[in-house]
């Protein structure tokens, strides 16, 4: 994803994802698997375009936002808000950072202090 007029319904996106945690009792758990799944995805390509790796593990945001998605109907109204709230804090602050321009950049840890001038 690249910042172009289609990206521009990011701010539109973390909306709608407030507006549902503020409304999760009038949700289906289709509709909230299907917008934790668009955030997974948006925070994916927002990250990849930021130069920000995921690690792939359970604490990556990614796997925790699938782990929810697929489990939606085992957990209470409450935390269904607030994976949702979560979801678009990470999706808004990614969003942040990519408008700004900011890309990050992972130096290897592996060099030595001979490999520096």
């Amino acid at each position: 994803m690249t910042i172009t007029a289609e990206t521009s319904s990011v701010p539109g996106f973390v909306a709608e994802l407030v507006r549902a945690a503020n409304e999760v009792d009038r949700l289906t758990a289709g509709e909230i698997e299907s917008l934790l799944l668009r955030a997974m995805t948006t925070v994916r390509d927002l990250r990849e375009q930021a130069g920000i790796p995921g690690s792939g593990t359970e604490r990556d945001a990614i796997v925790r936002l699938d782990v929810a998605a697929k489990g939606v109907v085992r957990f209470s109204h409450a935390n269904v808000s607030a994976i949702l709230r979560e979801a678009a804090d990470m999706v808004r602050t990614l969003w942040i950072v990519v408008d700004s321009g900011t890309v990050v950049s992972l130096k290897s840890s592996g060099s030595s202090s001979s490999d520096r001038s």
